[in-house]
């Protein structure tokens, strides 16, 4: 029976180091993803801005038009930037969910891949 005890004794432990192991590298991958929202939060409301900015030029431009090419050519232009700003938006994107990706994939392989 003290064999057995023994034995019962190293399986708790060796559980309870797995999950004291797990739980640090839970709270490591948790951090990594609070990073990379601080980053994600900061860059939205940098574009946020922009395109506040962006929307005060053309009302801007708007309000001192001469005719309708003038106008046309104001809506040309904002609508150019505006594309311009969408294409970095999804690339920006794109780059935040890779973050996202090795963080996870550390997680659920239990934390066998090397940082």
């Amino acid at each position: 029976m003290s064999s057995y005890q023994a034995e019962l004794n190293k399986a708790s432990k060796t559980v309870q180091k797995q999950i004291a192991d797990t739980g640090e590298k839970i709270d490591e991958v948790q951090h990594e993803f609070a990073k990379t929202l601080d980053v994600m939060h900061r860059a939205a409301m940098s574009r946020a801005t922009a395109e506040i900015e962006l929307g005060l030029k053309l009302s801007q431009k708007l309000s001192t038009v001469r005719s309708p090419s003038d106008a046309l050519a104001a809506y040309q232009e904002w609508f150019t930037e505006e594309m311009k700003a969408r294409t970095e938006d999804a690339r920006q994107f794109m780059t935040n969910c890779q973050m996202f990706i090795p963080e996870g994939t550390r997680l659920f392989s239990n934390g066998r891949m090397s940082k």
